[in-house]
């Protein structure tokens, strides 16, 4: 079991939201797919940034010749997900929770229907950690089920999640630089509309069909309780 100190215990959740990938050259990622919910707070994450130099000798030099920057590496972060449903034993939610790891290493089929085929984005979001927030793919997911129900269905996993970034624009050559950092996820109740949620958020309820088009929605009267939707920063509204 998670210990009873530390990060685990957090109020604030952290939590992984999978998105279609974009169509065609866009950085920002597609509607929601899916918003992974972690039963328990990481306890450790690890975040990697590499910078690329090269050196090439030179006979004239003899303390040795002069590095040249190449440029900055994209950002690495891993981070273990414990899942458990113990107090359930006959539950096959852990072994659901793996399976949507894992189909985060399979290609989406809406993207595949575009002939871009491309598995899912992913952001990983934990509250005010805006160094841990930032659009990646995952390049790899290993699960060790540790404890199975009378069934043998797994009961007890732990995932290690590996997520490499995909870069968006340089700052100041998008005006939707840094927009992924404030957007948010609303998850609809009875009442919402795309309407009333662009009042709400932005103050002109026309602007509605940009929530539409971030979210993948095709028929906004179909909006459904406890759908989650990204709701677009304001720098990307009315673009």
């Amino acid at each position: 079991m998670p210990k009873s100190k530390g990060a685990g215990k957090s109020l604030v959740r952290a939590s992984l939201a999978i998105h279609e990938p974009p169509i065609g050259i866009s950085t920002t990622p597609g509607g929601l797919m899916k918003t992974f919910d972690f039963d328990f707070n990481p306890s450790t994450l690890t975040i990697a940034r590499r910078a690329s130099w090269t050196v090439t000798p030179t006979a004239s030099n003899r303390d040795g010749a002069q590095p040249e920057f190449m440029g900055a590496e994209a950002r690495e972060m891993g981070v273990e997900i414990f899942l458990d449903s113990s107090d359930q034993p006959t539950s096959n939610t852990v072994m659901k929770k793996v399976k949507a790891l894992l189909d985060c290493c399979a290609v989406t089929a809406r993207s595949r229907d575009a002939d871009q085929p491309s598995p899912p984005w992913v952001i990983f979001q934990w509250g005010s950690f805006g160094t841990a927030r930032f659009t990646a793919y995952v390049a790899s997911v290993e699960a060790s089920y540790t404890l199975f129900g009378t069934s043998g269905v797994p009961i007890r996993a732990t995932c290690q999640l590996r997520l490499h970034e995909i870069p968006g624009e340089p700052d100041g050559q998008n005006p939707t630089s840094g927009a992924l950092t404030a957007q948010r996820v609303h998850r609809v109740v009875a009442g919402d509309s795309l309407q009333s949620l662009a009042w709400r958020e932005y103050g002109d309820a026309t602007v509605w069909r940009t929530i539409a088009e971030a979210n993948g929605i095709d028929d906004p009267s179909t909006l459904a309780s406890g759908t989650e939707l990204v709701l677009p920063a304001a720098q990307e509204v009315g673009r």
